[in-house]
């Protein structure tokens, strides 16, 4: 069971994949309304726009990205001071597939982990998707579309640097969401806040680098400027579902240091304010009848990876579907 559980009664948002969820009740209904707006007005646009660009065989390519930042997430790495972070993966998904089908592979990963696992609350999910899904994508593309033809270590480095700014973008949002909320002052929660994340950016700089890197060697055509509108052969997509099933496996080393957000909301003092979901159906990434073991974790997680990548899909087969019968 997570650090966090022992602090709130009956609570059931996790510590994997728990870094920037924010949990109802950290955000008042206000900021929270405001956060939604803002969210589905960007996916409504990355919805158009994707309907535009969509190929036929960018969609596998965009599930088995989905699956893998699903599993990437559920394993938080140690950083100073016991606390822990875990790659959010919005520079990885604008990088190899645009910034709009970008936008639709996050959203649809941070929607499963609430409404599956969930992981972060309901009515804060439009925050946590602004935060940890649109915006990190639109940094991470911003900076990659300045460099998309240059040489390969050019576009390696600027990666790094986007990877980091868009973790420490994701912290500042959510830290002005805080303070909006009146849940903690301004003056308190970013310094708290942008310190303990401009370490785990670092390892999301490292992750997001060598996910990168290894595609360059192997299919280094999906990173080029028309990445958004190419596609994966059948073998590039079978290794990444190899890929996502390892990672899955891994999951269950993940490190059980409280991760950035629940450290400082330990810290200030306010992580009493998170509530409970209203229901329960793989919490904690547990699966019920299997317990609080290293197995549940891994079957919860290869069960969140199919779904999401399966969400994926039939989203942008819809998306395409309606251009077709437009065209029609």
């Amino acid at each position: 069971m997570s650090a966090i559980t022992s602090y709130i009664p009956g609570a059931s948002w996790s510590l994997f994949g728990a870094e920037l969820h924010i949990p109802d009740g950290f955000l008042n209904l206000p900021i929270s309304i405001v956060c939604w707006i803002g969210a589905i007005a960007l996916i409504a646009r990355a919805a158009q726009q994707a309907q535009c660009t969509l190929d036929e065989r960018q969609m596998p390519l965009m599930g088995i990205m989905a699956a893998f930042i699903f599993a990437a997430q559920m394993i938080n790495f140690p950083v100073a001071g016991g606390t822990s972070g875990h790659l959010l993966g919005g520079v990885l998904a604008a990088v190899t597939l645009g910034p709009w089908a970008g936008i639709l592979v996050m959203t649809a990963v941070i929607a499963v982990q609430a409404l599956l696992f969930q992981d972060g609350g309901l009515l804060v999910m439009g925050a946590n998707i602004l935060n940890m899904g649109l915006i990190t994508t639109l940094i991470g593309y911003g900076l990659y579309r300045s460099v998309i033809n240059r040489r390969q270590a050019t576009r390696l480095a600027v990666i790094s640097v986007a990877a980091w700014l868009s973790v420490m973008g994701a912290a500042l949002a959510t830290s002005l969401q805080l303070w909006l909320s009146g849940t903690v002052p301004l003056d308190i929660v970013i310094p708290a806040m942008m310190s303990v994340h401009a370490l785990i950016g670092i390892g999301e700089a490292l992750i997001t680098v060598a996910a990168v890197s290894f595609i360059l060697r192997t299919r280094p055509e999906i990173l080029d400027a028309s990445a958004q509108r190419g596609g994966a052969d059948r073998g590039w997509i079978i290794g990444g579902a190899i890929a996502s099933l390892i990672v899955v496996v891994l999951s269950p080393l993940a490190s059980a240091d409280p991760d950035g957000l629940e450290r400082v909301a330990e810290d200030i003092g306010f992580i009493s304010l998170g509530q409970s979901a209203p229901y329960e159906i793989i919490p904690d990434y547990t699966v019920p009848f299997l317990g609080e073991t290293p197995l549940s974790t891994i079957v919860a997680g290869i069960i969140g990876a199919l779904v999401v990548a399966v969400v994926v899909i039939l989203v942008a087969q819809a998306l395409r579907s309606r251009r077709m019968g437009v065209r029609g």
